[in-house]
């Protein structure tokens, strides 16, 4: 009796596991299908190409759908560190990243402004006892920073384009 039981409740959860295998987000990346034609990177080149790289690497997957939108591209990006706590004899203690983006996403064939917004997002970071560490935190700090705007991005970008 008990593997019988057993047995018809692994079938019920794997039947119900196997279920949750079709699921989509509704503003997912891999619907989106378009082909960077033209870019251009103004301010700060390092995180700009960074940017670009990360949305490139996206419009690859999809370049030879047939439903693919031709894009041009321009970046601005501009990066602020300023300081946000000090201790007692002026030391600093934490800082804050600042990353103030401008998207500019037109279509390549009409001329269409799909995308004109500024993202502004911002993290602190603490001082580390390793110079070598705070560098490494405020490179991941920055990396955040990116990895959300890309996502707010894309979010803005498929309201945008019908496929």
């Amino acid at each position: 009796m008990k593997k019988i039981f057993y047995l018809t409740f692994l079938i019920s959860v794997f039947i119900f596991l196997n279920e949750c295998t079709g699921y989509k987000p509704i503003f997912g990346s891999t619907s989106l299908q378009f082909e960077i034609t033209n870019y251009g990177i103004q301010g700060d080149k390092i995180l700009g190409n960074k940017l670009y790289a990360k949305l490139s690497s996206l419009s690859k997957s999809k370049k030879n759908s047939p439903n693919t939108k031709s894009l041009d591209l321009l970046i601005n990006v501009l990066k602020t560190k300023s300081s946000t706590s000090k201790d007692s004899s002026g030391k600093i203690l934490e800082y804050m990243i600042n990353l103030n983006i401008k998207i500019e996403i037109t279509d390549f064939i009409t001329g269409e402004k799909l995308l004109k917004q500024d993202f502004n997002s911002s993290l602190n970071y603490k001082i580390q006892d390793q110079y070598s560490d705070t560098v490494k935190l405020e490179n991941q700090t920055i990396e955040n920073l990116l990895n959300k705007t890309l996502q707010e991005i894309l979010i803005n970008l498929s309201k945008n384009i019908t496929p």
